[in-house]
């Protein structure tokens, strides 16, 4: 049997986004519960969770596929959009300047069924190398309360968390995180976060 960490990882392709769509739902549905109510999740995945098909365009995102089915994804952006999918309100295309800015780490989900398996740290440990060759020396990110876990042990700290409005009278709190690229790279011999959202 096939470790699922050691399942190959690839560039996302804009075909993809219809699995893609279908995946961050189930992650988001089944993983993100413990920390969130059903209308929060229903909300969020309007826009505040979703494809960024700009991060594809550029070549920064990546998924994990097993038996024909996307399992795992998440990427980098050197632009200055932080979070959310294509739907979301506020979106700044511009790029950021890797001697002040930091590279942004985004939109990891891990199906529910590979969860705990070391997929969302393979993404992570693949971003984070990819924003250093690029010359950035900071990464931030903003974390659901379920992929805070995974974070905080991969060495980010978190700032206090946020209350996101996803519309007139419901909002969602999110944790924005940091970390600086000279830190040590992702811990090994832990578990997994359930899942991971930025």
């Amino acid at each position: 049997m096939v470790e699922r960490s050691s399942l190959p990882l690839r560039r996302a392709l804009s075909e993809d986004v219809p699995r893609l769509e279908a995946l961050i739902a189930r992650s988001a549905r089944v993983l993100c519960a413990v920390d969130y109510t059903t209308e929060q999740i229903e909300a969020a995945l309007t826009g505040a969770f979703g494809v960024d098909s700009q991060l594809i365009e550029d070549g920064t995102y990546f998924v994990v596929e097993s038996g024909g089915r996307l399992v795992a994804c998440g990427g980098w952006s050197f632009r200055k959009t932080l979070f959310g999918g294509d739907a979301a309100a506020v979106r700044d295309a511009g790029v950021l300047d890797p001697a002040t800015e930091a590279a942004k780490i985004r939109a990891f989900f891990v199906d529910p069924d590979h969860s705990r398996q070391g997929l969302g740290r393979k993404i992570l440990e693949r971003c984070e190398r990819e924003a250093r060759e690029r010359g950035y020396r900071r990464f931030e990110l903003m974390a659901t309360r379920s992929g805070e876990r995974l974070y905080r042990r991969c060495g980010y700290v978190a700032a206090e968390p946020i209350d996101y409005e996803l519309r007139v009278g419901l909002t969602i709190d999110f944790v924005p995180m940091a970390k600086r690229a000279s830190s040590a790279g992702p811990s090994r011999g832990q578990p997994e976060g359930e899942t991971v959202k930025a």
